[in-house]
């Protein structure tokens, strides 16, 4: 399974994504269910869609005209080894492998981001604009019909309108939360404790999505070893404030969780630090689990683990669409059979230590092989095999389609479910398949 933060991730946050996520998130997801001046890097490379062209002679030739794919980041733009790096990684790779040309651009300001989507489209020198996060989900709403030439990729949100040159991809979180729930309860278990925690951010269908896959594999746990770990999950209400973060998670580790997913943005880097003084003041081994890219290079004495959303794979493949003559609107959702989510390997480990230490953000004293080295060894005595094995198995039910889960469309929906899995009942999850009683 190869595979947001202090700094870059706080440039992002702000009142504006808040509002931003209730409505694209709420919307669009249920939606999904029924049915300024920029800076501006060029990287062309030969491309593969053929044009004729007439010459001076009357004959005709075909010659080559590279795919061109505007990727958009967010107001925060490259640095934040998170979505905006891992969107740059997805399109390198596309501009590497597919032969495409790739320009990047940055709006200064929230404020600047319709001007801009509006320029680029206006040009029609794109064959594919990419648009990295929740904060380009309205912006894109309001000018999409405009243009209805120019084919745009929304990543990690949707419209909730279904347009011929618009693809929104999505990501199926509870595969991923599933798999940690199961490594998460073998730590705590390991450590002699029965408690695992989730710190989230707001209550939203993408949390509920979160809640119901991170449940389901403590209870998969718990079947599958007789054992009776419990979950203690908090709604914080909010993506961007540390100190709240901070505070909840030491209330978390004050009922004995041992481990702590974060699932709140920048609300969750207060965790991290949250659960590493609480070790150093209680002398205890408690850990914290990252999500979306690898973030164990902030801590890795207690970040044991991170789960993947991979926007770099959801950019290459809304490329890939273009570069093939394969375009498919509508949303598309990206899961483990696709490799769009999972748990970050040592690879993906030391990829983003890298990232973080080519600028400058890894710790004092820190190198990526000794983050590599530290979270192997940490993985090594605290994760018990027989948790990598369930965890294994229940990630080949998912990649085989044995099984799939479902995606509450109402809150009533999603109160359902979770009582239902607190109840031992598995299979409540499930849109398809089920697992042994």
């Amino acid at each position: 399974m190869r595979r947001r933060f202090r700094e870059g991730l706080s440039k992002a946050a702000g009142i504006g994504i808040i509002v931003i996520i209730i409505i694209a998130a709420i919307a669009g997801y249920l939606y999904m269910q029924s049915q300024g001046p920029a800076q501006t890097t060029t990287s062309p490379e030969t491309g593969t869609s053929p044009t004729t062209t007439a010459t001076a002679t009357g004959t005709t030739t075909t010659t080559t005209k590279p795919v061109k794919v505007l990727v958009l980041f967010d107001v925060g733009g490259r640095g934040d080894l998170s979505f905006n790096d891992m969107a740059w990684l997805g399109a390198e790779r596309a501009k590497k492998e597919l032969g495409v040309e790739v320009q990047y651009q940055t709006p200064p300001s929230q404020a600047d981001m319709k001007p801009l989507l509006e320029q680029v489209s206006q040009s029609g020198e794109y064959d594919l604009i990419v648009l990295v996060g929740f904060l380009w989900t309205s912006v894109l709403n309001e000018t999409a019909d405009e243009y209805p030439n120019q084919k745009y990729a929304l990543i990690d949100s949707t419209t909730g309108v279904q347009r011929p040159n618009e693809v929104d991809i999505l990501f199926r979180e509870q595969e991923v939360a599933a798999l940690i729930g199961v490594l998460a309860s073998g730590i705590a278990e390991k450590l002699g404790g029965d408690k695992v925690a989730a710190l989230a951010g707001m209550d939203i269908p993408p949390l509920w999505k979160f809640h119901i896959g991170y449940l389901f594999g403590i209870q998969y746990w718990n079947k599958k070893t007789n054992s009776n770990v419990q979950l203690l999950w908090v709604y914080t209400g909010t993506f961007t404030d540390p100190n709240v973060g901070k505070e909840q998670t030491l209330q978390l580790l004050q009922q004995g969780a041992k481990v702590v997913y974060g699932l709140a943005g920048l609300t969750h880097l207060g965790a991290f630090d949250a659960v590493k003084e609480w070790a150093q003041e209680h002398n205890e081994t408690v850990f914290a689990i990252g999500q979306d890219a690898s973030q164990e290079w902030i801590d890795p004495y207690h970040i044991i683990l991170s789960g993947a959303k991979r926007v770099d794979v959801a950019v290459y493949t809304a490329i890939k669409m273009v570069v093939e003559n394969k375009w498919q609107s509508g949303i598309i959702t990206l899961g483990i059979k696709e490799g769009g989510v999972g748990i970050w390997d040592l690879d993906g480990v030391r990829e983003f230590a890298q990232l973080a230490a080519e600028q400058g953000k890894l710790p004092e004293g820190m190198t990526p092989d000794k983050v590599v080295q530290i979270v192997q060894e940490m993985r090594n005595e605290y994760i018990p095999q027989q948790a990598w094995d369930l965890a294994n198995q229940l990630e080949q039910m998912l990649k085989n389609g044995e099984i799939s889960f479902k995606t509450p469309l109402s809150h009533d929906e999603y109160d359902s479910i979770i009582n239902a899995l607190q109840n031992g009942d598995l299979n409540a999850a499930l849109a398809s398949g089920q697992v042994d009683p």
